[in-house]
């Protein structure tokens, strides 16, 4: 089930709602938050009744592995929990990966598995992970099973994120005050919804569209096609992705429970390091807390100091943030695109980090631009999973192919041809609806708030109540082709 599907928004989420706060009114608080519980497991189960099993019997080792550390405090039951939840991870969305690739290095034919990846376990594996971890720290309270239950399958946030954290959820949903309807958090809820679900439906689909066009023309793509694609698909993933993380603040609010942003105008960053803190802000904080730091501790404080290697500061930086990025892009999913991806963001930070203690400053433009153009490239192997493919991309972005524009641009940029430019007939269908659409798209990002600062500003009253009728009608007439959102393979 889809936020951007009628069943949801006229049959699930009324339903929902509704049960919750007629349970809230008149049975114990126990009751509507199993209600809410079961809503949300149904949810998931919708997709796939079959992985039901798998969360729930996750849920249940890891909330009797973190009552036991919270009782006892043995290190082993932390190692116990942790390679449980990695290897649940592994198995189902790395071990063919692993299988293929000892079958090209050591000329094998081991059958693949082709198990089909359970949705949302890279995401409720790994919150599970910091509640368990800050279990054995001792930074939680003796929380019930039911607010264990929804903080991990709460179904605003279960599939694609926020990532969220225990310390900001549980008290939500243990807090008495937030079980009475609250009509200024409805007014905001729904305000909020409809932004994120314009950004997937008008806009992200219309992208699409562009995107997946260009994708069958890949082995003879041009420079002008390669980056309309690419710019295309940029855009498509902001804002398909915030629009998804919008909805889920937008659907949490319903119920009197905030999520924290996930975006904040990531394409208007004018290096990599801020775009990064701009983007998928709680993946990132999860990554620093609960990876970065702990791997420079054992990395640079333990085992090179063990092996007397002595390294710089900042080249321990560096490393830390290339194998963050890595690690990342392992998370993502299972493939050599997503570990080349992973690197280039790292390498990204590192290039910057190197160019900001230059002390020589670009205009503010200028670095705009060279942020921007780096993130594109660096896309494709997020897009392309065959590396052969996403090399032809690259390298026609990079006009290895030849600078090739579409034959009627020739009349206004003809003095291009003096500096290696060509004009001729590209295949890339409706490009010129794609251009004026990442003009539009590229407007939006650069000029207008974003959502997190348009809920700062926001007061109930007329004017947004029609602001958020004629986004939801726009977007609905729009629902006959219902599409995934692209995290959903995450």
């Amino acid at each position: 089930m889809l936020f951007n599907s009628p069943q949801f928004i006229f049959i699930f989420l009324p339903i929902v709602f509704v049960g919750y706060f007629v349970f809230s009114t008149f049975t114990p608080l126990f009751v509507s938050r199993t209600w809410l519980a079961l809503c949300s497991l149904f949810f998931y189960g919708w997709w796939n009744p079959r992985y039901l099993l798998l969360i729930l019997t996750s849920i249940i080792i890891n909330f009797i592995i973190g009552k036991l550390l919270l009782t006892q405090k043995k290190r082993q039951f932390l190692i116990i929990g942790i390679i449980f939840n990695l290897g649940l991870l592994g198995y189902y969305k790395y071990f063919d990966f692993f299988l293929s690739n000892i079958n090209a290095v050591f000329k094998t034919d081991i059958s693949l598995l082709h198990v089909v990846l359970p949705l949302a376990i890279s995401f409720f594996t790994f919150q599970q992970i910091t509640y368990i971890v800050d279990c054995y720290k001792g930074k939680i309270e003796n929380y019930s099973f039911i607010n264990y239950v929804l903080f991990v399958t709460f179904f605003p946030h279960l599939i694609a994120g926020p990532i969220v954290h225990h310390s900001v959820m549980m008290p939500q949903f243990q807090n008495v005050k937030n079980q009475k309807i609250n009509f200024e958090n409805i007014s905001l809820g729904f305000f909020v919804f409809s932004i994120g679900l314009f950004k997937k439906v008008i806009l992200a689909d219309h992208f699409s569209t562009t995107v997946v066009d260009g994708m069958q023309y890949i082995d003879s793509i041009t420079f002008f096609d390669a980056w309309t694609v690419m710019l295309s698909y940029t855009l498509q993933l902001y804002f398909d992705f915030s629009g998804y993380s919008d909805m889920a603040i937008g659907l949490a609010l319903l119920f009197n429970i905030k999520l924290p942003i996930n975006f904040s105008s990531p394409y208007k960053a004018t290096n990599f390091q801020e775009l990064i803190s701009r983007w998928h802000i709680t993946l990132t904080k999860f990554l620093y807390e609960y990876v970065y730091y702990p791997m420079n501790h054992y990395l640079f404080k333990k085992a090179l100091p063990t092996l007397k290697i002595k390294i710089g500061t900042n080249a321990k930086t560096n490393i830390n943030v290339i194998l963050l990025f890595i690690l990342s892009g392992i998370w993502h999913g299972a493939g050599w695109n997503f570990i080349i991806w992973g690197f280039l963001f790292g390498l990204g930070i590192v290039v910057y980090r190197f160019w900001s203690r230059l002390k020589f400053k670009l205009p503010l433009i200028l670095a705009w631009f060279v942020t921007f153009a780096y993130l594109n490239l660096v896309l494709v192997f997020f897009k392309v999973a065959e590396l052969k493919q996403a090399f032809k991309l690259l390298g026609a972005m990079l006009g290895y192919n030849g600078f090739i524009l579409p034959m009627q641009l020739d009349a206004w940029l003809h003095p291009l041809t003096n500096i290696g430019f060509k004009f001729t007939s590209t295949p890339l269908r409706d490009k010129y609806q794609a251009l004026g659409l990442i003009l539009i798209g590229l407007i939006i990002v650069l000029a207008f708030k974003n959502t997190s600062e348009k809920m700062q500003s926001f007061k109930p009253k007329i004017t947004y109540t029609i602001f958020v009728v004629v986004l939801i009608i726009i977007s609905v007439i729009n629902l006959a082709k219902i599409s995934e959102f692209l995290y959903f393979k995450f």
